[in-house]
């Protein structure tokens, strides 16, 4: 039985200690930047629309809500700083869809790593049979 020199176990845990320090540093990165996570439910199906900072809303596309509705969620700003949130509903007609509902939110945000509601959650109603769209959205990772 040999007996491995002191140095040979730092050199063994120095790329350990290196990965998991990266590793850590990524993850803080990661929380560091602003998510917003909106659930919209229509028909009994709820759907998950995320959004993080960006510079151009028009990029932003919309997402099909049970073939009746769309709903946009936009977050203006840098991973330092929101400047706005909007968010869009709107009916999918034969021609179109319709917008039926906008929210502006600006700031100041509240500074949190962990995620607070910053909509509550709402109820829209559209077309001529009055269909339910239901939605709410949080927000985490503010600095």
């Amino acid at each position: 039985m040999t007996a491995q020199p002191k140095h040979a176990s730092a050199a063994l845990i120095a790329p350990r200690l290196a990965a998991l320090l990266f590793a850590a540093a990524t993850c803080s990165i990661a929380q560091a930047a602003p998510l917003l996570r909106c659930e919209v439910t229509y028909a009994g199906t709820t759907h998950l629309v995320e959004a993080v900072a960006g510079t151009d809303p028009y990029r932003v596309p919309s997402v099909d809500i049970g073939g009746r509705f769309r709903f946009k969620s936009v977050m203006l700003g840098t991973p330092q700083r929101i400047d706005v949130i909007n968010l869009y509903a709107y009916i999918d007609t034969r021609r179109q869809p319709v917008l039926i509902h906008q929210a502006k939110y600006l700031p100041p945000f509240r500074k949190s790593a962990t995620p607070y509601a910053l909509t509550g959650y709402n109820s829209l109603y559209a077309s001529n049979v009055e269909r339910e769209l239901q939605y709410n959205c949080i927000l985490q990772g503010v600095q």
